[in-house]
């Protein structure tokens, strides 16, 4: 796979994490909620199920197939 391809991916899906946060934290402030460990974990969790299977499908193996 082309690696610029790679890279808009990783852009174009952290981008789209990056506005459900915004938005998540914005919603959270917005009921007057603070912000703990506990409200931040979805977000923690979100992140490590979004980019570890991506980091590790094309960067891991990537490296190992040249």
């Amino acid at each position: 796979m082309n690696k610029a391809a790679v890279i808009i991916r990783f852009l174009i899906i952290g981008v789209l994490w990056l506005a459900v946060c915004v938005f998540y934290v914005v919603r959270l402030k917005g009921q007057g909620q603070e912000l703990t460990l506990l409200s931040l974990f979805p977000l923690i969790a979100s992140g490590i199920i979004v980019f570890v299977p991506l980091y590790k499908k094309y960067v891991k193996n990537g490296r190992r197939s040249k």
